[in-house]
């Protein structure tokens, strides 16, 4: 009942989210898929209409090892963190998130060799969280102090030290920038509007009916009071 009440504690969204990565990665590792069904292929998508493939390439990791829980365990904190901060009530805008940063990291595996994108949005979400908790502090396995919005970075140099491939890493840190601007720069600037409007069924599907008075505009700021333990990781 415990696990019960903790597992439906958590947003809806994220929520979702993981739990689909963790059941494709069981689904995998018990063969009754294989990862050659789930990349990212557009011969298959475009010609052979395998549509699937536009949502499961965002939801295996990996098999069970390293990777598959440094990733998942990344998502489901600042996954979390986002739900629960800046977009706390507005869950049709986190998942237009998903959609746009999706979209255009589809847009942008076609022009490079890229198969499977969870990991870029793992660190599209973890850019847009640091951008909008700036002064939160970090510490990575007691080594290196620093403010959260070096942290995507720090993540960035981290894979390169793996010798893992950075390509990933970069297309989330773009996407994620690319996004943090439209929606908390560049209508804040003179001459700026909204760029990025959430569709209106999206908001009927998801977002509970707001009462008079209601807290909705939640700007870049929100989430800077998350205490460390809330909003930064201790890589300890």
């Amino acid at each position: 009942m415990a696990f019960q009440q903790e597992y439906f504690s958590i947003p809806p969204i994220t929520r979702a989210y993981t739990t689909t990565c963790i059941l494709t990665t069981i689904a995998v590792q018990l063969e009754f898929v294989t990862a050659y069904q789930l990349y990212f292929n557009p011969e298959l998508i475009f010609k052979k209409f395998q549509l699937w493939r536009l949502m499961t390439c965002f939801c295996f990791y990996g098999t069970i090892g390293f990777n598959f829980f440094f990733n998942l365990l990344f998502t489901y904190r600042y996954c979390r963190h986002l739900e629960e901060g800046s977009f706390r009530g507005r869950a049709a805008d986190f998942l237009f998130m998903f959609i746009f940063g999706g979209t255009l990291m589809i847009i942008m595996a076609l022009f490079i060799n890229i198969v499977f994108l969870g990991s870029a949005l793992t660190i599209m979400l973890v850019y847009v969280w640091s951008r909008r908790n700036p002064y939160v502090r970090m510490n990575f396995f007691g080594l290196l102090n620093f403010q959260a919005p070096y942290l995507p970075w720090v993540l960035f140099a981290f894979s390169l030290l793996l010798g893992n491939s950075v390509i990933v890493d970069l297309m989330g840190i773009v996407v994620g920038h690319i996004y943090y601007f439209l929606e908390d720069i560049f209508p804040r600037q003179q001459g700026g509007f909204k760029i990025l409007k959430t569709p209106r069924f999206l908001h009927w599907l998801f977002d509970e009916v707001r009462r008079p008075g209601d807290q909705t505009d939640t700007g870049p700021n929100v989430g800077n009071d998350v205490p460390f333990g809330a909003g930064g990781f201790h890589w300890q």
